[in-house]
């Protein structure tokens, strides 16, 4: 094996093969035998400005922190040992913006392996329904990879830049994917837990804030599953261009037939763009849609499903993973 140095966007990294790897790697392990013992400590280790690939590996666990990386920490990876062996857990309510068990800010930033869990909501339990995020996505070139995010609430925020999700799961009933990122969830588990809002409620998977028709941001869904309890719409607008696109999406039938929901923006449909195609299963039948819902035409489906939607740089695949 021969052992070589690039870049990657700029910074640092090692090259084994044509395998890509961080240029150093610290270990968080609760039981005292890593570097750290949480992963706040870890981050806070990383030096500001940042200009090294460094990989936190963090052993099964429960983490129980709220964590952040702030904006001058960039290139840093978050690697797990299982969604279900390495978790972080935190129980926060008290406004929107503060709430997020996990915020990550930085610019290329990879998180694998690992879940994210507010637990304020999270059922069963008898709390006052409140918007309690289990991450807030703000930098741009950021990656997760077999990763889990669970709430009830606002559970994903993902908030501004381009984004990569792949095997994922993302768990919630009310606005649990929203925010005005600009991203692609490709064979990731939607699960929506409706049967933990009060009877008679609806839940929304979606709620996306794209503010302009020129707005590159929105939401595709490629090839994933969507399945659960309750009852609950594809998506409700957040702003009034807000656009989302399921394509090639296993949908069952805890989606409502109408699929979308105009919320506030009732009046202005014709600015949202919401729209299926090729999705299959008992939820996906079109035939009582809202007949506002688009009709995307072959070379937009394209665009939007193509990895250039969010990277027409080449980062997704210059990122040590």
């Amino acid at each position: 094996m021969v052992l070589s140095l690039g870049q990657a966007n700029g910074q640092w990294y090692r090259k084994v093969g044509y395998k890509k790897f961080a240029y150093y790697t610290i270990t968080v392990d609760p039981s005292g035998q890593g570097n750290f013992s949480t992963i706040q400590s870890a981050i806070n280790s990383v030096p500001s400005n940042n200009k090294y690939w460094v990989c936190i590996r963090i052993k099964a666990g429960i983490y129980r922190e709220k964590i952040k990386i702030p904006y001058d920490k960039p290139y840093i990876i978050l690697k797990g040992e299982g969604r279900r062996k390495t978790q972080v857990v935190w129980d926060d309510h008290d406004t929107l913006a503060q709430s997020p068990t996990f915020t990550s800010l930085a610019d290329n930033i990879v998180a694998k392996c690992m879940s994210f869990t507010n637990s304020y909501n999270r059922p069963p339990n008898d709390k006052p329904r409140a918007p309690a995020a289990a991450a807030m996505i703000t930098g741009d070139k950021t990656k997760f990879f077999r990763c889990g995010f669970f709430g009830l609430q606002d559970t994903l925020w993902d908030d501004q830049g381009r984004h990569y999700y792949k095997l994922c799961t993302i768990q919630g009933a009310v606005d649990f994917i929203f925010g005005s990122g600009q991203s692609i969830f490709e064979r990731c588990s939607i699960s929506v837990v409706g049967g933990a809002l009060e009877p008679g409620f609806q839940g929304f998977i979606t709620a996306q804030g794209r503010t302009n028709p020129n707005d590159a941001n929105g939401f595709v869904f490629k090839d994933c599953h969507v399945f659960g309890s309750g009852s609950a719409f594809l998506g409700r607008p957040w702003r009034g261009y807000a656009r989302v696109f399921f394509y090639n999406t296993n949908i069952s039938d805890v989606i409502v037939p109408q699929g979308w929901n105009a919320w506030n923006f009732a009046g202005q449909e014709y600015q949202l763009t919401y729209a299926e195609e090729g999705c299959f299963g008992p939820g996906s039948d079109s035939s009582r849609r809202v007949s506002w819902e688009k009709k995307l035409n072959e070379e937009t489906v394209k665009q939007l499903t193509s990895s250039s939607f969010i990277d027409d740089e080449g980062w997704l695949n210059n990122q040590p993973f």
